[in-house]
């Protein structure tokens, strides 16, 4: 390793060992090690192409695969961190300070982006063929700052500022994307014919590969993503007669394509933005697609049996009238043929059930960006109302309700239902997701296609999420079980009786214990505020959103404020940590961030709160960062309303790493619930069925408050400006907001109840053995939860396809 380090450093970035910086080496050993990875993935290339088989395409907006270093040396060899930590000592380096110079990759947000980072590790781990597709952004979504009034402010990510190692341009991996102009119909003048898009602004779409090794597999898969790019990138005759932005005006807007993940859609130019970014990154995807394919020497009518693209969420629904322009236009199949292969390689998941989140367009904007994509749309909804005509005559509200043309006010898109008709199957995350949308948002879907809708529970990446995350827990497991539990996590339910052993207890908390102190340390070098490592780290850490409630968590941490300030005897010491990004055109999620950092700076400049409670937000959440918080965390807020979450993937990496759950019987807490027991948990609140009654009822919040004075006296406090006194109408929105009749997120209903279960968090905490004996019992009953079971799943309920081994 250390030849292989030194001759990258050397031959490749210009530098002696003198010469280099902590980077160089992180540098020269990515270089050595992404060597190693190509080799096996140009090996997997060809073992995949001679076995002709089936090869998943997965479609996603956004990733969040975290840093690559330590993933890279653990996929290869176990042996190789040991081997590198050596290395770098001798070369006078610490490996942590080697790997600390990596910068997240700026791809993603959210459990959506890390859901499907997961599912790429799995799909390489267990040896199916696979490619991602996305955008190669180059700033990300954003860097969060916390200003001094507490406010979030959002700065461009620098991610891509340094060389990324990790990446191989494809220069010759480059597709004309179209955007505008007209489209001529055939001189028959039937519709379903090919036709012509003529006068159309192009740009090209350039591929940049990421490596995607599976564990202790020989399999590497990639994961593609486009880069925007003019093709008269500059216009030398504008430049010289001094029109200087003409010259580069191309440029610039093909390049604005893959600046920025979900750039603000609150104006005209980001709503325009986001479509051409969807259209962008699933036209090339699918021109690269059939290119693959076609190269193989395969027919077109054999793509359902060579393909299936799984579409991850909304963002990439225009696939499905992308293909069928390729098809009808680009390759001459009819209407019959080109649908029959469309709905025979597209499946769907869908990932929300909130109304905001299901993605509609406006007819009008699709008609100017996509005319020829809006007319396709037009007949597959044609065909569509005509089955359901023949299913339901003269049924006019199942067409109105159904249709993927709302005609409600300004005609638009609804990208859900396009999904939907155009895929052969549809899944929900979890259990009660899937009911529900069964129930609710796909109802009359249902009765039409019974066998469409299945489950798949989401899972976690568990080489990521505890092999990585946590080495002292991973070694206590593999000296117990060997390494098979890190490819099959199930593995761990044989261990399940070691929570009755006082030493495996003691060696467990210790673990915990330690990573406590890692992530203290975390919070002093990020904020200042010292946190004492025995108390009860309460951590909520996921997307700043009203239905994820932090506010509730928060009105809890007034109330525990007030209580102390009255009598601080007896009080379980806490350190609750907040961590989340707020979508910059989210008022109420950006003015709860704020909140939540006065709240903060209040409690802990307190001399009274020392020893009793400590409030943190930690700025600029990232996988990174999860990865020292999951293992640290005591307690994890899942407090969704009910019926709101899909499934929740961090309820799932705190309860591996030994968190106790506190939540609502929402998405996958249910089905943790199941698996780790019932006395495992803390489960409180409104159930999905009571939520809609309380709502149909006529919620008024203000009920609430006058029977619980505690929550009066926080909501009254929060009022009044004590947490931001020199701006003391900060918060005014925020309890405007949920005192307000109706107030969907039922916020205040469930308060009683969810400070009832922290009274019951308090007294387990206070008895040490019993919360190391549950927490341990969390962790080895998730056997469930691996991506790798979910990938198992989607391989042979949705994509029928087989390991290539």
């Amino acid at each position: 390793m250390q030849a292989a380090l030194l001759d990258r450093l050397m031959r490749t970035l210009g530098k002696t060992p003198g010469q280099a910086t902590q980077r160089d080496i992180f540098d020269a050993l990515s270089l050595a090690v992404h060597e190693e990875l190509m080799v096996r993935w140009l090996a997997t290339q060809s073992r995949v192409a001679n076995a002709h088989v089936k090869r998943v395409c997965y479609l996603s907006v956004e990733y969040l695969p975290g840093r690559s270093l330590l993933n890279a040396l653990y996929s290869l060899d176990g042996e190789l961190v040991h081997e590198a930590r050596t290395t770098l000592k001798d070369m006078g380096y610490d490996l942590e300070d080697i790997l600390a110079q990596e910068i997240d990759p700026g791809l993603g947000n959210g459990g959506l982006g890390r859901l499907a980072a997961c599912f790429l590790d799995s799909l390489a781990t267990l040896q199916y063929p696979a490619v991602g597709y996305g955008i190669r952004y180059d700033y990300g979504i954003f860097t969060q700052v916390i200003a001094a009034d507490g406010a979030q402010r959002e700065i461009a990510s620098s991610w891509l500022t340094l060389e990324n190692v990790w990446e191989t341009a494809r220069g010759s991996v480059r597709y004309t994307v179209r955007f505008g102009g007209r489209s001529v119909a055939p001189t028959s003048g039937l519709p379903e014919e090919a036709h012509r898009w003529l006068d159309t602004q192009d740009i090209y779409a350039i591929g940049f590969d990421r490596l995607i090794p599976g564990n202790r597999s020989p399999t590497v898969n990639h994961l593609r993503l486009w880069s925007g790019r003019g093709i008269t990138p500059f216009h030398i005759d504008a430049f010289n007669a001094g029109d200087y932005e003409a010259a580069v005006h191309e440029q610039v807007e093909a390049k604005n394509l893959s600046r920025v993940l979900y750039p603000d859609d609150s104006t005209r130019q980001g709503k325009e933005l986001r479509l051409k970014q969807q259209y962008f990154f699933v036209s090339a995807s699918l021109q690269d697609i059939l290119a693959t394919h076609l190269r193989e020497g395969r027919t077109l009518a054999s793509m359902p049996e060579a393909i299936s693209i799984q579409l991850n969420d909304t963002h990439p629904t225009l696939a499905i009238p992308e293909l069928m322009r390729l098809l009808i236009d680009e390759h001459g199949l009819n209407w019959r043929e080109s649908w029959a292969i469309t709905c025979g390689v597209f499946a769907y998941t869908n990932h929300t059930l909130l109304p905001e989140a299901l993605e509609t367009w406006p007819v009008a904007l699709i008609e100017r960006l996509l005319p020829r994509h809006l007319e396709i749309i037009y007949l597959i909804n044609r065909d569509f109302l005509a089955a359901l005509e023949r299913h339901r005559p003269g049924d006019l509200e199942a067409q109105r309700r159904l249709s993927i043309i709302t005609e409600d006010g300004e005609r638009r898109v609804r990208m859900a239902h396009l999904a939907v008709i155009g895929s052969h199957h549809v899944n929900g995350v979890a259990q009660l997701h899937t009911e529900l949308m069964r129930k609710s948002v796909f109802a009359g879907f249902v009765e039409l296609y019974p066998d469409l809708f299945v489950n798949v529970t989401n899972g976690i990446a568990v080489r990521r999420w505890l092999k990585q995350s946590n080495p002292g827990l991973s070694a206590l497991l593999t000296q117990r079980l060997g390494f098979a539990w890190e490819n099959d996590l199930e593995e761990l339910a044989r261990l399940t009786g070691a929570a009755d052993e006082p030493e495996f207890l003691r060696h467990f908390r210790g673990i915990k214990r330690t990573n406590k102190q890692r992530l203290a340390d975390e919070v002093m070098r990020r904020t200042g505020v010292e946190l004492d490592v025995d108390s009860l780290f309460d951590v909520q850490v996921k997307r700043i959103h009203e239905y994820k409630r932090q506010l509730l968590n928060l009105l809890y941490v007034v109330v525990r404020y007030l209580r102390i300030r009255r009598d601080p005897r007896g009080v379980v010491p806490r350190s609750v940590l907040f961590a989340g990004k707020a979508a910059p055109g989210y008022s109420m999620a950006k003015a709860i961030v704020k909140l939540i950092n006065n709240v903060a700076r209040t409690i802990n400049a307190d001399p009274a709160m020392r020893g009793h409670l400590r409030v943190v937000f930690l700025p600029d959440y990232d996988v990174s960062l999860a990865q020292k918080i999951m293992p640290a965390a005591d307690l994890s807020e899942q407090i969704s309303t009910a019926g709101m979450e899909a499934s929740g993937t961090g309820n799932m990496k705190l309860a591996l790493n030994g968190a106790l759950t506190i939540g609502t019987l929402d998405g996958a807490n249910i089905e943790i619930r199941d698996h780790v027991g019932e006395e495992n948990i803390f489960i409180f609140g409104l159930t999905a069925e009571q939520a809609v009654a309380v709502r149909a009822a006529g919620y008024r919040p203000t009920i609430e408050v006058e029977r619980n004075p505690e929550l009066r006296a926080a909501l009254e406090l929060i009022d009044s400006g004590h947490f931001s006194p020199s701006r003391p109408d900060d918060a005014k929105p925020v309890v405007s907001r949920l005192l307000e009749d109706g107030e969907p997120f039922l916020v205040l209903a469930d308060f009683a109840s969810y400070a009832a279960a922290q009274e019951r968090v308090d007294a387990l905490y206070e008895r040490s053995e019993e919360w190391t004996r549950k927490a341990a019992l969390n962790c080895l009953n998730m056997g469930y939860f691996s991506s790798d079971r979910s990938v198992r799943e989607y391989a042979d309920r949705i994509w029928d396809v087989r390991p290539v081994l």
